[in-house]
């Protein structure tokens, strides 16, 4: 195999510029379809990190895909938005029956694809260090219990299920 010339090392960050580029592809498409719903046979395949600190999914779901999850929009979702000024979507989907709303950082999206065109993109998720997540916020003080130094005894007979006189 012939010697190909070394590539310099760019001082122009190409490689961001192009996957942003490719990223408004991804949340021009999304605007259009919470704007005004899929053409044709149009879905989207989107692939996230659950694992980024900003996504937002249930407990369950979390559990069940802990680093990475694909969803499927096409006729079953609602309430679609993006908000660019955020760097989020959110979409209601349901999983098992459970309707569920997901908040997905566009940093943390891996995968974007609609298959009936057979276009897709692969970006590199934000790495954490990236992400700025949201404060934890303040946790609430702990009650005081003042206790007093007699105990106290509750009678549950009043909460008992009694059976009916005998005859």
């Amino acid at each position: 195999m012939a010697d190909e010339p070394e590539r310099p090392e760019s001082l122009l960050p190409y490689d961001e510029w192009t996957e942003a580029a490719m990223r408004q592809v991804m949340v021009r498409a999304l605007e259009h379809v919470a704007a005004n719903g899929f053409p044709g046979d149009h879905n989207f395949y989107v692939t996230f990190r659950t694992d980024h600190p900003n996504t937002v999914i249930p407990p369950r779901l979390r559990a069940q895909y802990p680093q990475e999850m694909t969803i499927v929009l096409q006729h079953q979702f609602w309430n679609l938005k993006v908000d660019e000024a955020a760097g989020e979507f959110s979409v209601g989907l349901s999983f098992g029956g459970v309707p569920s709303e997901l908040h997905i950082p566009l940093g943390a999206i891996t995968g974007f694809a609609d298959p009936h065109m057979r276009f897709g993109l692969q970006f590199h998720a934000e790495t954490v260090a990236d992400a700025e997540p949201e404060p934890e916020p303040e946790p609430a003080p702990e009650p005081v219990i003042e206790r007093s130094e007699t105990p106290q005894v509750v009678s549950l007979d009043a909460f008992r299920r009694r059976s009916p006189p005998r005859e």
